[in-house]
């Protein structure tokens, strides 16, 4: 007897192969770093380019920690504690260029992994983010493809709003996400401006 299996959401594939790509390019440019480069300031105030990679790093494994509770059905937190999240971050921001960049690569192939490892159906697992209510964890694929396009650009190393892939920019964004790409547009139109 055949076993039906669910056909795999043809959005979710899209995401994903979003994601792939925008974590390539993301790759390229933080390969580009030297560890003076990394010291530079960022366009999020108060933080240089290896805060912001730093994030990123611990942003995917964050992720990856919601994906892993939708698929055991555990409550995982995204993150220990904000404490713990922040240290990491200042943490991160004072290593060089070469381990931010293994450690950016490292956090993105197993946040893919566990996006790979997600069975059908633990897709419309509720997930606790830290702010906010509780969703389905497919959206966090969303979340993930945001987090490398603006915070991509957040690194201020020629990689801007103008660069994003036309699917990235007419994304239907839910809010909070939705105003901070428009900010990043609206940075980026004012860089511009003679």
């Amino acid at each position: 007897m055949r076993r039906y299996v669910p056909e795999v959401s043809t959005d979710r594939e899209q995401l994903l192969a979003q994601i792939d790509a925008a974590t390539g390019r993301l790759l390229r440019t933080v390969g580009g770093f030297t560890d003076a480069g990394v010291r530079e300031p960022s366009l999020l105030p108060g933080w240089t380019r290896a805060h912001v990679l730093a994030h990123l790093a611990g942003g995917a494994a964050a992720l990856r920690n919601l994906l892993d509770s939708a698929r055991t059905g555990v409550a995982i937190p995204a993150y220990a504690s904000q404490e713990a999240r922040d240290e990491a971050i200042e943490a991160g921001a004072r290593r060089d260029a070469a381990t931010l960049l293994e450690e950016v690569t490292a956090a993105a192939g197993l946040f893919r992994a566990a996006a790979a490892a997600l069975p059908d159906a633990a897709w419309e697992r509720q997930v606790q983010v830290p702010t906010g209510a509780p969703l389905p964890a497919v959206q966090l694929l969303e979340r993930r493809l945001v987090e490398l396009e603006l915070h991509h650009t957040d690194l201020d190393a020629g990689y801007g709003a103008e660069d994003w892939p036309q699917s990235f920019v007419e994304l239907e964004l839910a809010e909070p996400m939705r105003s901070q790409r428009a900010d990043r547009i609206t940075v980026g139109d004012r860089s511009t401006d003679g």
